[in-house]
């Protein structure tokens, strides 16, 4: 797609629309690449990413007795990988956030502990 046809769809998009309901999980126990699994990037300065994490709090609900959200947020450091980052934000920082299916003991394993997702769970099921 055209950067000037994304531009003019991304407008005419509605408001605050719901992401979780779209964010379709990884099946348990995937094995492979993840790319073009739904999924999210964010990187930059640490205030970046919180702005951005404010506005994707429904994602929280993806964290139920059904479902887990793969959540990484760590330090750019191209050091590990022998490359220099000469365009990094200071302090910059990348998060990812992915959906994932629950195996069977974890469903029952959160039923029984985590309680406080029973809520998270109903509105993902649309209850």
């Amino acid at each position: 797609m055209k950067k000037e046809h994304a531009l003019k769809h991304w407008a005419a998009l509605p408001d605050n629309m719901e992401i979780l309901p779209h964010f379709t999980a990884i099946p348990y126990k995937a094995s492979g690449s993840k790319y073009g699994t739904c999924g999210i990037r964010i990187d930059g300065n640490p205030e970046f990413i919180d702005a951005v994490l404010s506005r994707l709090k429904d994602l929280i609900d993806g964290e139920n007795h059904e479902t887990r959200l793969g959540l990484a947020r760590n330090p750019v450091d191209g050091s590990k990988l022998g490359k220099a980052f000469s365009n990094q934000e200071e302090g910059a920082e990348c998060c990812y956030i992915r959906l994932h299916e629950r195996g069977h003991e974890g469903k029952i394993a959160s039923a029984i502990f985590e309680r406080g997702r029973d809520k998270a769970t109903a509105r993902c099921r649309g209850w």
